[in-house]
């Protein structure tokens, strides 16, 4: 799963609080239709899969994911019903090509090889899935994980994205990680020999009692033994974890946003030296290995989320649908499992997006990439209205666009160098201009767990 420094204006393209919609008018049938017209031509006919195993042996300290400790050995029924998820998911999108395979979690590393192996052999069956094409897996680097990760590549997985988190084996205990600096090394050691130049590494900063000088000895021994790919997180607490706890009693204490600051700029200073490009908030690549799963979803593009919880973004034309839709996944794996054996898939909510909704996702997604968002690729979007026409008279952004904090220029829109730090404060203005140029219409239906519910949109 995408673990990313959300923005302030996150709660703009949640699913849970999109606006959504059942009737149209003659105006909006007509947006619809030339979104469908762009979107079908160029995006629909393919997509990248997002498969979630939602079990953990444990759950960390700062951990708000959705994610659950099995009570007893339950591999194969999930084998059974992710497969026959994916089939139903795949045959109601109608892709005819799969781009990229994505197992998060949750700990996917505690499936048994074998799953990886029938899901992918489920998508082969119903669409097609290149050889060469990405297929990642995120690994808890423990002994036990290690142990699996040649005969996860035996299954068909060619990318590891290793949650090492931390060198420090006293912040390891403290996150409640289950392995250690020694073992989180080996780990990246032995899947660099089976993926050489396709191992990605994630490390968490601002982590308690961490300094500056102790992140950047850190950074310098990672990458001393890291593959080509980096992504880097700033820890979060998030209300209910045992780690929020702990700091808001008193018991630990976290860097001050200032230093936090410093510990992402200096981050992204080391890494530059390295041979290390940032392309996205996040991530930083060497020899363009970036992760293009990832890229997938920054650049609004079709992705199909299975699993407990997953998310999805997709036009469902095996059902006559006409517009990309928000979907989720039922939480409880349990829950899952039954809706999954009896209908076939367990998506329990669904929010078709308007041609607003839909911009505002690629506005907010493709500006977190370093290359912005390129003229051609938004007219896929929005072929009647440019990013000029959209954003470039607004004197709001022209204020961001002459304090060199955003470019927009014959490539397109995207954030300077500096301004990419900064990119929670820029986006509420280009979102404020967006909605004023489509206006939204006040009232909207979604469709949550079977049962349409009105909606009034903000004004």
């Amino acid at each position: 799963m995408i673990r990313c420094t959300w923005l302030a204006v996150k709660r703009t393209i949640t699913p849970g609080s999109l606006r959504c919609f059942s009737e149209f008018s003659a105006a909006e049938i007509n947006e619809s239709e030339c979104q469908v017209r762009a979107e079908s031509s160029h995006l629909s006919k393919e997509a990248s899969l997002y498969v979630h195993w939602p079990y953990c042996l444990r759950r960390c300290s700062y951990c708000n994911f959705n994610k659950y400790i099995p009570r007893s050995s339950n591999n194969d029924i999930m084998t059974e019903c992710l497969q026959r998820e994916t089939e139903t998911l795949l045959h109601l999108s109608q892709v005819s090509s799969i781009t990229s395979v994505f197992f998060g979690g949750g700990t996917p590393s505690l499936a048994h090889p074998s799953t990886i192996d029938a899901i992918l052999e489920t998508v082969s069956r119903q669409v097609h899935l290149s050889d060469k094409a990405e297929v990642t897996l995120e690994v808890n680097p423990t002994p036990v994980g290690m142990s699996k990760l040649k005969d996860y590549c035996r299954a068909g997985v060619n990318r590891f994205s290793i949650g090492v988190q931390s060198l420090q084996n006293e912040d390891l205990k403290v996150l409640g990680r289950d392995h250690n600096s020694h073992q989180a090394l080996q780990t990246v050691a032995e899947a660099r020999r089976l993926c050489p130049g396709r191992v990605s590494v994630d490390v968490m900063f601002g982590r308690p009692k961490q300094s500056l000088e102790s992140w950047e000895k850190e950074l310098s021994e990672l990458l001393r033994v890291c593959d080509d790919h980096m992504s880097l997180y700033q820890l979060t607490l998030e209300r209910g974890t045992q780690l929020f706890k702990q700091v808001q009693q008193g018991e630990l204490t976290i860097p001050s946003d200032d230093v936090t600051a410093a510990m992402y700029e200096s981050a992204r200073r080391i890494l530059h030296q390295h041979g290390f490009l940032q392309y996205e908030v996040s991530n930083f690549s060497r020899y363009n290995a970036v992760s293009h799963h990832n890229m997938s979803y920054w650049k609004g593009r079709q992705y199909i989320g299975v699993g407990p919880g997953a998310h999805g973004r997709f036009v469902p034309l095996g059902e006559g649908g006409v517009v990309r839709e928000a979907r989720t996944q039922t939480l409880e794996p349990d829950v899952w499992i039954r809706e999954v054996q009896q209908m076939g898939h367990g998506t329990r909510r669904r929010i078709r997006l308007n041609h607003t909704e839909l911009l505002e996702e690629v506005l907010v997604m493709g500006l977190r990439m370093t290359e912005g968002i390129i003229h051609q690729h938004w007219q896929l979007f929005s072929p009647h209205m440019g990013l000029c026409e959209a954003f470039g008279r607004s004197p709001d952004v022209q204020e961001l666009l002459l304090s060199g904090h955003l470019i927009l220029d014959d490539r397109g829109l995207r954030c300077s160098w500096d301004g990419l730090v900064l990119l929670d404060s820029i986006l509420p203005a280009l979102l404020v201009e967006l909605e004023r140029k489509v206006p939204q219409k006040p009232q909207r239906d979604c469709m949550t767990d079977g049962k349409r519910k009105q909606t009034s949109t903000p004004g």
